[in-house]
């Protein structure tokens, strides 16, 4: 069941901009890849908010996002690679796109992360 209200202008973007074409799973993941990666800015910062694998506990640190992972990896959901501030380049890690919310981005990288997080919200899959 979706957690959010359709929003028009919304689905026309991800109808005519990100999954247009889209025939299968994997052309609809490699259309949103492509649109996050060309429409966030980065480097940027954010909060990266992640659940515990064996606890129930929530975990939030500040986080800069450096970029898209690696295509291969976001054929089942999108990930960015990421860094605590002052982390060296062997500190990068792989986080769900959909457990950061941006602290300090542009207008553009913010609508980018909206968008996939109302794809989830409405319960969308590829």
């Amino acid at each position: 069941m979706p957690t959010v209200e359709p929003d028009e202008n919304r689905e026309h973007r991800i109808k005519t901009e990100i999954i247009i074409d889209a025939e299968d799973k994997e052309e609809r993941a490699m259309g949103w890849y492509y649109y996050l990666d060309d429409t966030l800015n980065v480097p940027f910062m954010a909060k990266w908010t992640k659940k515990g694998r064996k606890s129930t506990s929530v975990e939030e640190k500040q986080v800069e996002v450096l970029g898209m992972a690696p295509d291969d990896e976001c054929l089942k959901d999108m990930f960015v690679e990421v860094v605590y501030p002052n982390g060296k380049d062997e500190d990068v890690f792989s986080a769900k796109l959909s457990e950061i919310v941006a602290i300090d981005a542009d207008s553009e990288t913010q609508e980018a992360l909206a968008d996939w997080h109302y794809w989830l919200a409405r319960g969308y899959k590829f």
